[in-house]
């Protein structure tokens, strides 16, 4: 095994050590998460490095000054994050192998692994179209395209069901007093696909007398079925006709851009303390990961709201708080007016909102509710989050959840501390991967 085999088995071992996904989740520092990275902690791992043998002190090359010592590392040792020259003591946590980083794609993928789910995002906007395989048949053609094996069975389906026994027939036609009418409509009443030219044809070339009756020929001579002449014969000649003709022409198929649109709603107002916004911000994130790494282009918008809602930033988002009533529907509202820029046909939608439920009177019932049905989206949901159990006016969530019931495309969620935070992430995103399906 070579040092790069090495090395790749440490990468492997660090990969198995990192923090559990939903631990991490749950209890981890998302803030370490960039748009384009995840940070995951990992227990250390030391990489192997060069050092000089023992047992071998000379040789070419080696010089008096600044050679290493026996057992030192060769070449000079690399600064580690918050290396203040102090250095650390045996056993500590710390330096460049801290950490393990995943993008969002490995993120989502592992995601589903972890709570079994298999979101698979729609396509949208159509950006090219290109030709796909030969699926598809057509009355005409280049020969170059003509399905012979259809043809054949067509063919081999006509000249099956136009065979019978003539040799039986021959027999029937031996009859003692039968007329070439009574022999047709034997034959017809027998399935035997023959015509009154055919029978009159055979009905001259045969004498009569053989056979007192029919049932007699039914006795005393076996009938042989088409399928057994055709073993016993060969297949002799497939009846080709211009309609049995079809050629195969490439399937048009349309590459998607899978587009997505994730707009953010939080309540910021008074009630909204450090640990019901450690808790969205704990559900949020993770999902703004996820959609990233399964859609193509994501883009993420951010309202906070009290009594009023007012775009912001991500890093506000979390952060922010007022001391304002609250009233929801001023950020489905202004939801609206954002995702005018987003067209449905282009774009997926998800309209996510958090809070502890807590609404000004009739808002939720009024507004709040029929917004939700006006704007389309692939998913709504809302995560009720109440560390210290529900508030007599926090309803909110509970009249979403009387209003849209088992619909596929609204979820409503509770968080109550970090241990609830994974199951809510699968609540939302179960719901929108049911409405796929």
């Amino acid at each position: 095994m070579g040092l790069r085999d090495d090395v790749e088995r440490f990468r492997e071992v660090g990969e198995a050590r990192r923090q559990d996904l939903a631990d991490f989740i749950r209890y981890g520092d998302l803030g370490g998460g960039r748009r384009d990275g995840i940070e995951i902690p990992v227990k250390i791992v030391s990489l192997p490095e060069f050092e000089y043998d023992q047992r071998d002190r000379g040789g070419v090359g080696q010089g008096d000054g600044g050679t290493p010592d026996v057992g030192q590392p060769v070449g000079q040792p690399q600064p580690q994050p918050g290396d203040d020259g102090d250095g650390e003591e045996p056993g500590e946590e710390g330096g460049e192998h801290e950490y393990y980083e995943m993008d969002p794609e490995e993120f989502a993928r592992e995601l589903d692994e972890e709570l079994g789910l298999d979101l698979e995002p729609k396509g949208k906007r159509v950006i090219e179209e290109k030709e796909g395989p030969f699926t598809d048949l057509t009355r005409s053609g280049p020969d170059s395209t003509l399905d012979f094996e259809r043809m054949f069975k067509e063919g081999l389906k006509r000249k099956l069901s136009m065979e019978f026994d003539e040799a039986f027939l021959e027999e029937i036609c031996a009859v003692e007093g039968i007329t070439p009418r009574e022999v047709f409509e034997y034959a017809r009443g027998e399935s035997m696909p023959v015509s009154m030219a055919a029978v009159e044809e055979l009905y001259a070339g045969t004498e009569r007398g053989r056979w007192p009756s029919i049932e007699a020929v039914e006795e005393n001579v076996e009938r042989e079925s088409v399928g057994a002449r055709i073993r016993r014969e060969g297949i002799g000649h497939v009846p080709f006709r211009r309609e049995d003709e079809r050629y195969r022409y490439p399937e048009i198929v349309e590459e998607r851009e899978k587009n997505v649109v994730v707009v953010n709603i939080r309540d910021v107002s008074g009630s909204m303390r450090e640990k019901k916004r450690e808790l969205v911000e704990r559900t949020f994130t993770p999902l703004d990961w996820y959609l990233q790494g399964k859609y193509d282009n994501a883009e993420f918008r951010y309202v906070a709201h009290d009594a009023d809602a007012w775009e912001v930033d991500r890093e506000e988002f979390f952060g922010i708080r007022s001391g304002g009533g609250t009233r929801i529907s001023s950020a489905y509202e202004l939801a609206v007016e954002i995702l005018e820029e987003y067209p449905w046909s282009e774009w997926n939608r998800y309209v996510f909102a958090a809070g502890d439920s807590e609404n000004s009177s009739n808002d939720t019932e009024k507004r709040v509710i029929p917004l939700i049905e006006e704007i389309p989206a692939n998913l709504h949901a809302y995560v009720e989050t109440q560390p210290s159990g529900n508030a007599i006016n926090a309803t909110h969530a509970e009249e979403l959840e009387r209003r849209f019931g088992e619909d596929d495309d609204v979820a409503v969620a509770y968080v109550n501390d970090e241990e609830d935070v994974t199951d809510a992430i699968y609540e939302i995103l179960s719901t929108e991967e049911g409405a796929d399906e």
